[in-house]
This record gives C-alpha cells, sequence and structure tokens, in this order.
C-alpha cells in the first residue's frame, strides 16, 4: 500500500489551488457536545458500553485521521482541553485497502494496518474508553477495485459485508470511504458507476446499525453521491473536504452543515495561521465537523491549541 503518495498528491493539488487540498444519526444532528459525538439514533458506542464521566465541551466534532504506517493511533487520546475533555472525538485508522482478487473487491489490511488492529488493548480501547470513536478508513490500492465501480448490488453487499466483519472482529465504532487510488478499469475492472457507492452505504448502514459511516468527499464516489437521493445521504454521519489547507464543504443531499467539515487540515504541512482561519471560518459558518489529518507522534499541542482555543475556546494540553 502507498499511503504515503497521498502526501505528495495532495501537496501537489494544494500548489494548484494556491495553498488548498471520514454521526449521529441519519434522523438526529451530532451531539454538541465532546461526550461520544455522534451517539444518536444510528450509534451506541461501538465497543460496547458508553464511557463515564467523561467531560464535555461545546463546538464542533473534531477528526483525527492517522497514518499508522508512521504513527501511533493511540496518540489521539493524549490531548485534552483545559477541563479534561478530548481535544479529538473521531479518530480514524489511515487506512485499509480495497485489493482486486481476480473476481471481486476484497478487504486487505497491509502490516502496520494489522499490527494497529491487533494491538487495539493499547491503540484502540484506550481511546474508546475516553468516549473517542475509532474508525477504519478504506481506499483504493491501484488494483482497479474500489467504492465507486461496484457492478451490482450484491457484488456492493458483499463487500460491505467484509467490511461490518472487521468492523466487529476488531471492536471499530465504523469506517471511513475514500476513493482515492483505485486505477479504475486496471485488471479487467469496470467503470465506475452511479450506484455503486449508493449500495455500498446503504449495505454498510444495514450491516451496522449503530456503527459511524463518514465520507472523505473525493472521487467518482463523490460526484456521485452529489446527485444522489437524500435517502443515500441521510445514511452518511460525516463527510468532509479532501483537499488540505483549503475550505469548501461537501455538497450531498441529506446531509446537512451539522456533519460536515468545510475545512480540511493537514497537521504536518498546512500552516498554522492557515488553519486557524480555517477554524475561524468553520465557527462562523456554523459547520459541524472540523478535520484534521495526519496527527504525528509525539507532542504538538501548540498546533492543536490553536485550533482548540478557536473550535472550544480552551487550549488543549498532551498527557
Amino acid at each position: 500500500m502507498k499511503q504515503s503518495v497521498k502526501i505528495g498528491i495532495v501537496a501537489a493539488l494544494a500548489a494548484m489551488l494556491a495553498a488548498p487540498m471520514v454521526p449521529a444519526a441519519a434522523s438526529a444532528a451530532p451531539s454538541p457536545t465532546g461526550l461520544a459525538h455522534g451517539v444518536g439514533a444510528h450509534h451506541g458506542v461501538g465497543h460496547g458500553k458508553q464511557p463515564n464521566a467523561v467531560p464535555t465541551k461545546s463546538g464542533p466534532t473534531s477528526i483525527a485521521y492517522v497514518e499508522v504506517n508512521n504513527d501511533q493511533l493511540a496518540n489521539v487520546g493524549r490531548y485534552q482541553l483545559a477541563n479534561g475533555a478530548n481535544a479529538f472525538d473521531v479518530a480514524i485508522i489511515f487506512a485499509a485497502n480495497i485489493n482486486w482478487d481476480g473476481s471481486k473487491a476484497v478487504l486487505y489490511n497491509n502490516e502496520n494496518v494489522q499490527r494497529t488492529l491487533d494491538d487495539a488493548a493499547t491503540q484502540i480501547r484506550p481511546l474508546q474508553a475516553k468516549g473517542i470513536r475509532v474508525s477504519l478508513s478504506i481506499l483504493g490500492n491501484h488494483q482497479g477495485a474500489g467504492i465507486a465501480n461496484f457492478p451490482t448490488q450484491q457484488a456492493a453487499a458483499d463487500f460491505a459485508a467484509q467490511v461490518s466483519a472487521t468492523v466487529a472482529k476488531y471492536g471499530l465504532d465504523g469506517v471511513d470511504l475514500d476513493d482515492e487510488y483505485s486505477d479504475y478499469g486496471v485488471n479487467g475492472t469496470p467503470q465506475p458507476n452511479q450506484q455503486s457507492i449508493g449500495w455500498l452505504v446503504s449495505a454498510l448502514r444495514a450491516d451496522m446499525p449503530g456503527k459511524t459511516i463518514s465520507f472523505y468527499d473525493i472521487g467518482p464516489a463523490s460526484d456521485a453521491l452529489s446527485s444522489s437521493s437524500s435517502t443515500i445521504g441521510s445514511q452518511l454521519d460525516y463527510a468532509w473536504n479532501p483537499y488540505y489547507g483549503t475550505y469548501s464543504a461537501p455538497s450531498i443531499p441529506g446531509l446537512g452543515k451539522e456533519r460536515l467539515s468545510a475545512a480540511a487540515v493537514d497537521i504536518q504541512n498546512t500552516p498554522q495561521s492557515t488553519a486557524v482561519s480555517l477554524a475561524k471560518r468553520s465557527q462562523a459558518d456554523g459547520y459541524g465537523v472540523f478535520m484534521t489529518y495526519n496527527l504525528p507522534d509525539g507532542d504538538v499541542s501548540p498546533y492543536v491549541s490553536s485550533l482548540t482555543n478557536v473550535l472550544y475556546g480552551q487550549a488543549a494540553s498532551y498527557h
């Protein structure tokens, strides 16, 4: 899996775009507090119990992607606000892959993703105990299989069953869908179609009624969702802008701004001043999600604090 390509591609897009670039329930908006954001009609906490006495905060749901090829997922839980609330509400393992076995799409974990899942006791459970939800990101792997080219509803349901089995096996709280690096058409695979992503989202929602489904708003699946019915969009919990250093909200029928991040921040590459500006704009415009990517190992609390001071009125410390 070539996850490092993501940073290079994003950086190139950023340059081209002048420094631009995965719920709550289908029937209920995310909670405005830091206590298990996203727990609603769809969701219970996926590891089986509600965290006890987690301090709360008022503001958007904060997302932290972690490149587990390089960094530890558990680091997400080390950031706390002044009142003890979590700085981040959702941690996303980046990333599992969609491979092609010659006849169908199969879920694949590289050794670093698999190690993170196998080390759930130290990498995942401590986050969940704090009320932080943990999702698995899934994206293509240059083999022609992806979330936008399932040829039939049954093919999408088959892959959804693989995903939901993995979520259940490792006690995860959900999944993040990312339509990148699929190289549609190679290995004799079909081209994208308008129904594929809707089939997949609906199958995942049926298989995982208590889990989070988020969408990284890029690729042919993004185009399909933008013109889909609100019935499909309402089955998603969150969606966000995929271009780091920029501000542009996804447009998905059925998914309101309380579940969208117009901002996209790469903690290791987006200038802090840009990130703060995006946070201020998100607050002013009332978006209910703030997405960050690439949280590194070690203490970057000055950067994180610059965001949490805007989003929650509190600095963040590293424990």
